[in-house]
């Protein structure tokens, strides 16, 4: 009876023969470009928009913002109160602008670079990348 260890003693001996190939990338879709780093920036929106909601929930949690408040309220004299700046439609509509813009710089960034590699490609020749197939 054969176990499953000699089956892979069996698998190891046997090489199988891969191909390599060598390829060179030369273009960059400039609209591929700009649909990636644009769906890229919807994910980085998305992270941030929940992040900035998960580090509220813990702030108010905590009592860091009404302590926070008091300290501010100490100095101000109680002109000014952090605790009406600083509520969650407040945050969240700051969360939003903030995802947006990051939007917006990420998506441009994205088609910036598809074009400045583009060019370089010119003086450079590209980036050579290998790949193996295996059987």
């Amino acid at each position: 009876m054969s176990t499953v260890a000699d089956k892979l003693a069996k698998k190891s001996t046997h090489k199988t023969a891969g191909k390599q190939v060598r390829l060179r990338l030369v273009y960059i879709d400039f609209w591929s470009a700009v649909k990636l780093s644009f769906l890229g920036a919807v994910a980085l929106a998305i992270v941030t928009l929940v992040s900035y909601f998960l580090v509220y929930l813990v702030l108010q949690a905590t009592g860091l913002i009404g302590k926070a408040d008091e300290f501010v309220g100490g100095f101000t004299e109680g002109a000014i109160s952090l605790s009406t700046m600083l509520g969650l439609p407040q945050v969240m509509a700051f969360a939003a602008v903030i995802a947006i813009l990051n939007l917006i710089v990420f998506t441009v960034l994205g088609a910036i670079v598809a074009g400045i590699y583009n060019l370089a490609v010119k003086v450079t020749g590209g980036l050579l990348v290998g790949f193996t197939s295996t059987n």
